[in-house]
Parts: structure tokens; sequence; C-alpha cells
């Protein structure tokens, strides 16, 4: 779709809906809990759910709200399994190692759902993320060109004498 089909469609383009307008309210542990099992969140945490899901950590939080996912489970068996504390623990094990494998191949798919589910276009947290990225890449490539001038500063000075 060029521009002009997005002004006439009436959709923003990636560069314009990907920055959120509202502060960003972190939800109480409450709250958290319900976003951690799949809730959708009141409208005043919007931008916290994009900045939970683009944030340079993004992956690890969305291993933790996996690992809340698990804890009904994981106490179920150690409390209630009629087996030794080896068996338990290692059927624990061997269950988060699984819901993790699931967790982390769909990742992205979770994170986009989460983003749509506060309010954003499909899309909105990948162009985020992409956007950080180059901007990130940019920092670096910076920082680069500015240690190899200073490489090249030096080696002439030495070169000169």
């Amino acid at each position: 779709m060029s521009i002009s089909d997005h002004e006439r469609v009436g959709r923003a383009l990636p560069e314009e809906r990907v920055t959120p307008a509202d502060p960003i309210v972190r939800p109480a542990p409450h709250w958290w809990l319900w976003y951690a099992l799949g809730g959708r969140l009141p409208r005043r945490h919007r931008s916290w759910v994009l900045f939970d899901t683009t944030t340079g950590t993004w992956w690890l939080r969305h291993i933790a709200r996996a690992m809340v996912h698990l804890a009904v489970p994981i106490a179920l068996i150690m409390i209630f399994v009629p087996a030794g504390w080896g068996l338990r623990v290692g059927m624990c094990l061997l269950g988060i190692f699984l819901a993790l494998i699931y967790s982390v191949a769909y990742i992205a798919e979770s994170a986009e759902t989460r983003v749509k589910k506060a309010g954003y276009p499909v899309g909105t947290a990948l162009a985020h993320r992409d956007r950080a990225g180059l901007v990130r890449q940019q920092q670096e490539s910076e920082r680069k060109r500015a240690a190899a001038a200073k490489r090249a500063a030096r080696y002439q000075k030495r070169t000169d004498r």
C-alpha cells in the first residue's frame, strides 16, 4: 500500500502508530497477575503494555509470564502426586522445559496479541522493536566510526614523527 492508500483507508502508518502518547503507568500486582495470565489491562496501562512487549528485556518478561502460567500446575504436582520428591521435581522440570519451548516458539505472536488487546494495531510491537534495533545499530556504528577515527589519528601521529 502506498502512503495515499493508507490515508484513504484511514490507517496510521507504522511510523505513526508505534509512539505511545500516554504516560507509562505500571499496573498494580493484582493487575499484573491478571495480565500475565492473559487478561486485558485497563486503558490507562495501554502504554505500559507496549513498553512491556518492546523493551530490551521483552523476551525475559515473556518467560516470566510463562512461569506464572506454570505456577499452579507445578504446585498441584508437588502437593498431590503420590510419588517421591525426585519424581515430582523431575516431572515439574520436564513440564517447565516443554512449556518454555512452546512459549518461546510463539513469543512474537504472543507479544502482538497482548499489544492488540491493549488497543494497538497488529504489528505495532514488531515495528517498535525493529525501530529500536535500527537505532541501536546506528549508535553502534557511530561508536565504531569514532573508535576507528581515534585509532587512525593515533596511527597518523606515530607515522608523522
